[in-house]
């Protein structure tokens, strides 16, 4: 696509609301995206009301703007009809025709709107499964925008995909499935996450309770006496008429009505709009509320059977309130804990926990950790990794993907040896943020991301310097993932200023953090430290290039100097350092440090 026109410049300062910081930082890369020459395939993690529409309807204009087509794929008819509300809204005024499909249109409509599609007289076309069908034709599509991909299964947003090959795909999401965010995470996709949320948005105060009458009474009460309205969610058709008359009877004064999906559609866009003109004070629903209601006066939401939803499903029905400055509540009714699964306690428990705004992203990667990712080239979007836990999965993974890498730069596989096709030296040629993957400088073992580290010494951080455990668990993560000395000093002053001075058991901990960083840049994939004796284990890739670098014929003449204190041990194939005396790891760091230099 082309750099933005006058429209565009037009249309987003239009825009009646200050961007926020992650607005604009987005808006930036899905338009520097866009103008690039490959195609766009970009995720943006936000959630619900933080913005992510008006993103996607400045991308939609700037496709437009081209003179190329865009469709919007939505999970449900009420979101469709939200969106074109939305979109005509906004680009009113401008050169842009919208229209959508859905089961709400009559055939004679829905064949005039396909017809006007494949013609070219649409610019945006917004609709559910519909979109998918054969009959769906269109001139020139530019731009696809999936919303709430995490309902859409890959079938689906591979069919779409199919219709043009080098089509533009930005994806919509509060919590996205597991398979979507590993992609994101291992780099194969582009990631954005909008964590500022709106002014005066206040945090959803979110509880877990089991189902009482007394609850739903006292909630709805609450929330009528301060002029608000209620949704009470429960997701089964055949169910609703009882909870209807559980509703009526617990609370006689409140005006009640139902709106689920095997409803007549006209009659439930009319039950929805008159709950949002304020005709109702409680909603009882199916999940059909969970995607595009905003209705700033609901600030009490009631899910029956929470036990029984997904983490996304339970974090975008959460999104339905405190879309105002006022106080929401969100409570979470479940049978006796007793009869409930551990994986659903672990959902409740997370979304429970994760209640602060922007939490989505959290949200996801908890349920990354509970489901695992499963299988990343084929159709399941979900699976099991308990066997080896996610953060070995994720270094394993990564592991693979740098051999690959290193592959792709290999000598063997550039033309004219070091040379890249245009004739420059790649030592001319800055990394452009790590990617495209650069040649390896100086010895290459970009395969190498870890070093572990073995030992019979205590490391850890003591209960008596931090007592509650899931606090400390999220100090190991953060001290697993310090990259930089700067890092680890920045570390070691908040500990300290949190808790005091540290003791020596945990300075030795941060100490590891430093031999680790060490260790893998000299080529060491493991160190053991035991019986006052150091063995450090090169790369166990025999055909690694790191054999042929710089850095290993440096480490062997340092060693063939130092014969009483270093000798090489090879074993079974794998090539070994042994350093006398080492009884600490302060003495470790000594001995890497002196061959380092």
């Amino acid at each position: 696509f082309s750099a933005d026109s006058y429209l565009q410049h037009e249309l987003e300062a239009s825009f009646i609301y200050e961007d926020t910081p992650d607005q604009l930082k987005v808006t930036k890369a899905v338009k520097a995206d866009m103008e690039d020459s490959s195609p766009m395939d970009r995720l943006v993690c936000g959630d619900v009301g933080f913005g992510k529409t008006e993103i996607a309807m400045r991308a939609a204009f700037k496709a437009v703007a081209d003179s190329r087509q865009v469709a919007v794929l939505v999970p449900t008819t009420i979101l469709a009809l939200q969106h074109y509300k939305t979109f005509s809204r906004r680009l009113r005024g401008f050169p842009c025709r919208i229209d959508y499909l859905s089961r709400f249109k009559s055939p004679a409509e829905t064949k005039r709107t396909l017809a006007e599609l494949a013609e070219g007289k649409l610019d945006i076309i917004i609709g559910t499964h519909k979109l998918l069908g054969s009959t769906v034709k269109f001139k020139e599509l530019g731009l696809l925008i999936i919303d709430e991909e995490q309902k859409f299964g890959v079938k689906a947003k591979e069919r779409l995909r199919q219709l043009r090959v080098s089509i533009d795909t930005l994806t919509l999401t509060a919590t996205p499935i597991p398979r979507t965010l590993q992609f994101s995470l291992m780099g194969a996709r582009d990631l954005s996450i909008i964590q500022t949320p709106p002014p005066n948005r206040l945090p959803v105060a979110t509880e877990v309770h089991e189902f009482s009458e007394d609850i739903v009474r006292n909630a709805i009460a609450n929330e009528a006496s301060r002029g608000g309205q209620v949704f009470f969610v429960h997701n089964r058709v055949q169910d609703i008429p009882a909870m209807e008359a559980m509703v009526r009877r617990v609370c006689p004064e409140a005006k009640v009505a139902v709106a689920h999906g095997q409803m007549d559609g006209n009659e439930m866009e009319r039950r929805v709009v008159d709950f949002i003109m304020g005709e109702y004070d409680v909603l009882v629903a199916t999940s059909i509320i969970e995607n595009g209601i905003d209705i700033p006066n609901a600030n009490t939401i009631i899910i029956n059977h929470a036990h029984l939803f997904g983490l996304s499903d339970l974090h975008q029905l959460r999104g339905r309130v405190g879309r105002s400055n006022r106080k929401a509540f969100c409570y979470l009714l479940t049978p006796p804990a007793a009869v409930l699964t551990d994986e659903a306690r672990r959902r409740l428990r997370a979304i429970e926990e994760f209640s602060e705004l922007g939490s989505g992203f959290n949200i996801a990667m908890q349920d990354l950790d509970i489901r695992g990712a499963g299988n990343l080239l084929g159709g399941e979007q979900s699976g099991f990794i308990a066997e080896i836990g996610f953060e070995a999965y994720q270094k394993i993974l990564n592991e693979a993907l740098s051999e690959l890498r290193e592959e792709e730069w290999s000598p063997a596989r550039q033309p004219d040896g070091d040379h890249t096709p245009n004739g420059d030296t790649d030592a001319a040629k800055p990394a452009a943020a790590g990617y495209p993957p650069q040649p390896p400088q100086g010895g290459a073992w970009s395969a190498l991301l870890d070093c572990a580290i073995e030992t019979d010494m205590e490391l850890l951080i003591p209960d008596t310097y931090v007592s509650n455990m899931s606090e400390k668990i999220l100090l190991y993560r953060e001290l697993d993932n310090l990259q930089t000395e700067a890092e680890i000093a920045a570390f070691h002053a908040r500990l300290t200023d949190r808790f005091g001075a540290m003791p020596p058991e945990a300075e030795a901990l941060l100490n590891v953090v430093r031999l680790r960083q060490a260790a893998v840049a000299l080529g060491f994939e493991k160190i053991i430290l035991k019986n006052n004796l150091m063995v450090a284990l090169f790369v166990s890739n025999q055909q690694s290039p790191y054999y042929k670098s710089a850095t290993f014929a440096a480490i062997m003449q340092r060693i063939a100097a130092q014969p009483l204190q270093l000798k090489v041990k090879e074993q079974h194939g794998k090539l070994s350092l042994v350093a006398q005396r080492v009884s600490s790891i302060a003495q470790a760091m000594f001995v890497l440090k002196s061959i380092g230099d």
